[in-house]
């Protein structure tokens, strides 16, 4: 698939290549000056005088845990009627939705919108990511895992589509496909462009079988990452069905230019920034999934342009502020979060804003947990007071809560808003009854 690219010059050591990338010629004189810039400080890890550079910005662990909160969507009220515009901002605002096929409850990127909108119909999140060409606002590719992102988001990731098509980036498998299978690759890629879309599963032959299906599988996960194709649609049993990506992804995105790798990361960075309002170097750059090196870079640049503020939170490592985060005085929010979400995804990050240590405990044996197979923390004003273990029986249609496990330290309304939360969760899944356990 071919996109257009913004030039960008050759390079030619990595010194350079920071200059031409972020900084124009008659600034570039700078770096060699005996007054090196903050952002250049900070992408050497050295300051004017060969000490760490001092954060700039002082931020309590309390402000720290609001402004992430504003700054994930909990600042504000639900909306009394969700629509596709709340929907729209609501991952605009997260940057992507993480897909996971994990269907106890619900499928994980139906919920991150369900926390922050209330009951919304899941048909808006249908039709934005698999719907019609013309009315698609989503598409799936791999950003933090498997994920939902807006189509505008499209030319940022193209630099990492193309890594996979010279075979640069991903696993082992997927470099030696493109290196030593590229014509079984295309042979699948042929297939697809004359029949039209299709899954891993219609690969499958009687006279083949298995090995068939797993090469075939292999192939489309290539083509999938190089960008040639993508998601067309999705089958009950949640298989993708793949079509060529310049009949799935609308022409006006296709033909937005390509930016430069290095400028794609920085703008991937400010986004990931914004998501998270406050945030560790590392929390940004895993936001997205970039390389540590390309993420420093990034960082520094945005530093330099006054983006991000370094900040210290007491017991966090160094920290940066996106200079729009809001730092509301007072969070009241009523949440249950599901284990992909933005907002707790990362558990160190978890850990330090709520003192709340959590694991999912899917691939833990039974015996092993400590809290239940798929547990979702609750979120009442700006702190998690519990976690809860869910399961969706669509037979019976009731939502069976089979462990609430209450935080020391929980307010005496926990129970009661949690009582509401469930009810509302109920009600969006098309369920009849909330079963609760026995005290």
């Amino acid at each position: 698939m071919a996109f257009h690219s913004i030039p960008q010059h050759p390079r030619r050591s990595k010194i350079g290549r920071v200059l031409r990338d972020f900084v124009p010629p008659a600034r570039a004189g700078r770096i060699v000056a005996n007054h090196p810039p903050a952002w250049f400080q900070y992408a050497s890890g050295i300051s004017e005088h060969g000490d760490s550079v001092t954060p700039e910005e002082k931020i309590s662990p309390a402000q720290a845990r609001r402004i992430a909160l504003a700054a994930q969507g909990f600042g504000t009220a639900r909306p009394a009627s969700p629509h596709q515009g709340h929907l729209r901002r609501t991952v605009e605002r997260l940057g992507l939705h993480q897909i996971d096929s994990v269907n106890v409850l619900t499928r994980a990127h139906y919920l991150p919108a369900f926390s922050r909108l209330g009951a919304y119909d899941q048909d808006l999140l249908n039709r934005a990511a698999w719907g019609r060409r013309g009315e698609r606002r989503l598409f799936e590719y791999w950003a933090h895992e498997a994920s939902l992102l807006p189509l505008a988001t499209h030319p940022l990731l193209r630099w990492r589509m193309d890594r996979a098509d010279r075979g640069a980036a991903g696993y082992s498998s997927m470099r030696a496909i493109a290196r030593d299978r590229r014509a079984e690759a295309m042979a699948v890629l042929d297939r697809i462009r004359q029949e039209g879309p299709l899954a891993a599963s219609d690969f499958e032959s009687s006279r083949t079988g298995w090995w068939e299906w797993s090469a075939s599988k292999a192939m489309l996960e290539w083509l999938f990452y190089a960008g040639h194709i993508t998601t067309a649609t999705r089958r009950r049993s949640f298989e993708r069905v793949y079509d060529l990506t310049e009949r799935v992804i609308p022409a006006a995105i296709l033909a937005l230019p390509t930016p430069p790798e290095a400028e794609a990361h920085r703008q991937l960075i400010d986004r990931a920034a914004r998501a998270l309002g406050i945030a560790t170097a590392g929390e940004l750059r895993d936001y997205f999934r970039l390389a540590p090196e390309d993420a420093r870079i990034a960082i520094a640049t945005l530093v330099e342009e006054g983006v991000l503020i370094p900040a210290t939170v007491p017991g966090w490592p160094p920290a940066f502020l996106h200079h729009e985060a809001r730092r509301p005085r007072r969070i009241e929010a009523r949440a249950l979060l599901a284990p992909f979400d933005p907002l707790i995804w990362e558990r160190g990050r978890t850990e330090r804003l709520f003192a709340f240590r959590y694991r999912i405990e899917i691939y833990v044996p039974l015996a092993k947990r400590q809290h239940g197979y798929y547990v979702l923390p609750f979120l009442l004003g700006d702190r998690l007071v519990a976690r809860v273990d869910l399961k969706a029986d669509r037979k019976s249609a009731r939502l069976l809560v089979l462990a609430v496990h209450r935080e020391p330290d929980a307010p005496a309304e926990t129970d009661e808003a949690l009582k509401v939360e469930l009810l509302l969760l109920a009600q969006w899944l098309g369920l009849s009854e909330v079963s609760a356990p026995s005290r």
